[in-house]
């Protein structure tokens, strides 16, 4: 299985988007600070995420998390 998530710093509430194929053990990279883009913001709370067959599936949702129309479909499903 593939994933498309969503991950929300505790430090400033800053959202970061991305995809992986074992969810648990990417937060806890993030969280470890492994990867540069989210090291300075650490730590990560998992808010949400879709789970995909094909790995093109979640690459392609994880870059409509981050267009505009998906940003708001995201404040959408956060705020329930």
């Amino acid at each position: 299985m593939y994933y498309a998530y969503v991950l929300k710093s505790l430090v400033d509430g800053r959202l970061y988007k991305g995809h992986c194929e074992n969810l648990e053990k990417r937060l806890k990279e993030h969280n470890a600070g492994k990867t540069k883009s989210t090291k300075g913001y650490t730590p990560w709370k998992l808010v949400y995420f879709e789970t995909f067959t094909s790995k093109q599936d979640a690459i392609e949702r994880e870059r409509y998390f981050k267009t505009g129309k998906g940003r708001d479909y995201l404040k959408s499903q956060l705020s329930q």
